[in-house]
């Protein structure tokens, strides 16, 4: 059964996750003369280049992406599609929490940060994992039931 609405819910939060990837999360501006820079996932872009110190982003956005993608094809074990929601679910607060260090570890006192229209897309993503989780057990619920009338 692959088109339930966890389904849904799954693959729309696989869809932000990966916008999240690709956009900007915001951005550096000193409050002295200096160059403002952008913070990505994968970097900041730095004008003299590239700083590759918040990698670590990157590296848990995509695992939950992966998550909430591979998910998807798990609809025969819904115990175990609902342990893997709640794994995402801790990635995506994960996510959360290593952007509170980095920009920490990035910005300087006389900085100011930013932050733009991607950094909402995880907690997007959230909702809707856990509403994808909500239907799984929901649907495992009426399972058991249904066999407990049998």
């Amino acid at each position: 059964m692959i088109q339930r609405k966890q389904s849904v819910f799954l693959l729309l939060a696989f869809i932000a996750s990966v916008v999240c990837l690709c956009l900007p999360l915001g951005s550096f501006e000193p409050q002295a003369m200096g160059v403002s820079f952008k913070m990505y996932n994968l970097m900041v872009m730095l004008g003299t280049g590239a700083d590759y110190s918040v990698c670590g982003l990157f590296g848990v956005l995509v695992l939950s992406s992966l998550l909430s993608i591979s998910t998807i094809w798990l609809y025969n074990n819904r115990m175990l599609q609902s342990r893997l929601c709640a794994c995402n679910l801790f990635l995506l607060v994960a996510w959360y929490i290593v952007l509170g260090v980095m920009t920490r570890n990035v910005i300087s006192a006389d900085t100011s940060f930013h932050v733009g229209f991607a950094v909402c897309l995880p907690a997007v993503s959230i909702i809707l994992v856990q509403m994808a989780r909500v239907a799984i057990l929901k649907d495992e619920k009426r399972v058991r039931d249904s066999e407990r009338i049998r």
